[in-house]
Order: C-alpha cells, then structure tokens, then sequence
C-alpha cells in the first residue's frame, strides 16, 4: 500500500522520498514485532494499522476525484507542492510510532536479566533488519543503471521478501508460547470432558458371538 499511495501522490518526482515511504512501512512492521518479541505482547498504539489505512483510502479517493496531478499544484504562500504533506504524515507518524517501539525495546524485555522471551538479547533483531536497510541505501545510492529510479515497484518487492523472510521469524517465535498456552489449555479440558483431541484412539470392536445349535434341537426341527 505504501507504494500505491506514493504513486497515487505522484511521489516518483522525488525518488528520496519515494524509497523513504516505500521502506518506512516494512521497518515500522519489523519493529512492531520486535518489541512483541522484547516484551511478549503485541501492543496497538494510538495511531496505527487501522488509522494509516483511513489514511491512505482518503489519499486514493482525492487522487480518483481530483487527478493525480493535483498533488503537483504549489501552495502560493508556502511555496510547497501538496505532496508534501501526505510525505510529511508519514515521517510524523513514523517517528512517534518508533518512539514507543524502541521506548519498549530498549526498557529490557521480560526474559531473565532483562532478555527477550527467547533468552537473547534485546538488540539483536536489529542486525538484520539494519544489514537489510543498508544494502537497499547501498544499491539505490550507488546503482550505474539506476535501478530504484527506473523499477521502483520492482525494487521495493525485491526487498520486501526479504523483510518478510526475517520478519516471520519474529512472528513466530513471539506466537510460538501462545501454541503452547492453548494447545496445554485444550487438553486440559479434554481430560476433564474424556474428549480425544489431537490424537486419535482404536476402540476394539465388540466380538460377535456366534450360537451353534445343538443336534438334538436340530433333530426336533426335523
């Protein structure tokens, strides 16, 4: 969504502000389950998923009213095109999202001696998400081809797997103790209710009995 509002705002003009909006969102999502990850909860603030959705649906809707080239029109006074300020939302809420993930991350986590829950450091996401955004600063500052300027979507799906490689990881170490908590939960009711989950049990048929009769029953039949 990230890179469909910066084409909505026609933000490829200025290719800076094109990549910084284009990585903010997988960054903001990284560190959103990092401090899950610090902390063990996954916490929703003021301003988030929800809001920036709004958000991006009022820019989609006065691009589709208004034209995309209405975000080029200049503000007489201020001298900026109105592009700015869509741009301007984000770093806003980036910063004050940031503020309150790393206010958790860099507080300690709840595992021994300050740890996160899986007994690690609490800095330690930060080397691949740091090595990630580097790379992508390295390639799109020092491409010959200007690859990001020419395939912007592209580039920004190219990089966006991998934000989701090392972002799942974090997913689902910090989902991980919830399993544990419900599958135990589940089977404790089980037991107590005599219901089979998550295995399956034989049940032996019953035998069938089988009545001969007699010889002298059989004569009398006769």
């Amino acid at each position: 969504m990230a890179v469909g509002a910066s084409i909505a705002v026609r933000l490829g003009t200025h290719p800076d502000w094109l990549f910084f909006c284009s990585f903010i969102g997988m960054f903001m999502f990284y560190c959103a389950h990092w401090q899950t990850y610090v902390s063990g909860v996954l916490r929703f603030g003021k301003v988030d998923v929800t809001e920036i959705q709004v958000a991006l649906m009022i820019v989609f809707v006065l691009s589709t009213f208004g034209g995309a080239t209405m975000w080029d029109y200049t503000i007489p006074i201020l001298e900026i095109k109105l592009k700015i300020f869509p741009v301007l939302g984000v770093v806003g809420g980036a910063i004050f999202s940031c503020s309150n993930y790393f206010h958790v991350i860099l507080h300690g986590g709840v595992g021994k001696n300050g740890s996160t829950i899986a007994g690690t450091s609490v800095l330690s996401p930060g080397l691949h998400i740091g090595i990630i955004i580097i790379l992508a600063i390295m390639i799109y500052k020092k491409s010959a081809t200007n690859v990001f300027e020419k395939h912007p979507c592209l580039y920004t799906l190219m990089f966006g797997c991998v934000f989701a490689k090392v972002s799942q990881k974090l997913v689902v170490i910090s989902s991980f103790d919830m399993m544990m908590y419900f599958s135990a939960l589940c089977l404790q009711i089980s037991r107590h209710l005599h219901l089979n989950i998550f295995k399956t049990s034989c049940h032996q048929a019953p035998e069938q009995v089988q009545v001969v009769p007699s010889k002298s029953h059989q004569n009398n039949m006769d």
